[in-house]
């Protein structure tokens, strides 16, 4: 949490050509009220550390950037066709913007799974083909059912915290055979149990195989946000002053039930 913001420029250095002082931009940065960040990048697959917003992204939306960046990129490097079963383990707001650039990329069979009502909702809200709330029923039966006792083709592992290992071998259980496990959310540094009779003829991929963000992706997400396709309004829960970050993390680490999407407003 928090290495995203929204701002306008103060001052640029010599060589920024294509800024102003007073331009709207968004920038992968931690939390403070001034930042002083590299503008100018040397090639074009370069990652751009400070891109200029479009009119009609705001400062709410603007802090989404650097997660559907993220997004982005995870759900190419899938490379999932539009009739794979695609199941995102988890829909904080990872899973979550994953399922909507999965959406957005024409993806026909998503199954949402968490263990909260509200993000069960949310994610019913946003789109997913098929919510599957992991509290109240057995979520491997659950998608073996969708899928004719097949498996998913695509498992996206989205979970964080103390429930990832129990989540990771879930995942496993429900993925067919010949199909991915994205690892993308992180479980504390928990080993992970594997065992050998369990992922013959799977794949298991790292959160970040492949290339950075470069500008292609970067333009992607942007228009992703520009165009309304990512629901940033659904995914907002919570807009507190700067003054109450302390709480705002709180209430994050303590009521995710409550709290998805938490803006810092300076």
């Amino acid at each position: 949490m928090g290495y995203s913001l929204a701002g306008v420029v103060d001052a640029v250095g010599e060589r920024v050509t294509h800024l102003r002082p007073g331009d709207r931009v968004v920038s992968l940065t931690p939390h403070a009220e001034y930042v002083v960040r590299s503008a100018v990048v040397s090639s074009p697959d370069q990652t751009p550390l400070v891109v200029g917003l479009p009119d009609d992204v705001s400062f709410d939306i603007a802090p989404y950037y650097p997660l559907v960046c993220g997004a982005v990129s995870w759900v190419e490097i899938e490379d999932a066709h539009p009739y794979d079963t695609v199941v995102i383990l988890g829909q904080g707001l990872v899973g979550s913007l994953i399922l909507q650039v999965a959406k957005a990329d024409g993806a026909r069979n998503t199954i949402a799974i968490d263990m909260l009502d509200s993000r069960c909702r949310n994610a019913a809200e946003i789109g997913a083909d098929h919510v599957v709330n992991a509290g109240r029923v057995d979520p491997v039966e659950t998608v073996r059912r969708l899928t004719n006792g097949v498996g998913a083709d695509v498992v996206v592992y989205a979970v964080g915290g103390k429930a990832g290992p129990a989540a990771f071998e879930q995942g496993v259980d429900m993925l067919g055979a010949g199909g991915l496990l994205h690892l993308v959310g992180l479980y504390e540094d928990t080993p992970l149990t594997l065992y050998s009779g369990k992922i013959q003829k799977k794949r298991i991929l790292g959160g970040y195989y492949g290339q950075d963000v470069d500008s292609r992706i970067s333009r992607r997400a942007l228009d992703l946000l520009e165009s309304g396709v990512i629901r940033t309004d659904l995914m907002t829960t919570h807009r507190l002053p700067f003054t109450e970050a302390r709480d705002a993390y709180d209430l994050v680490y303590e009521q995710p039930d409550k709290a998805l999407g938490v803006l810092l407003d300076w």
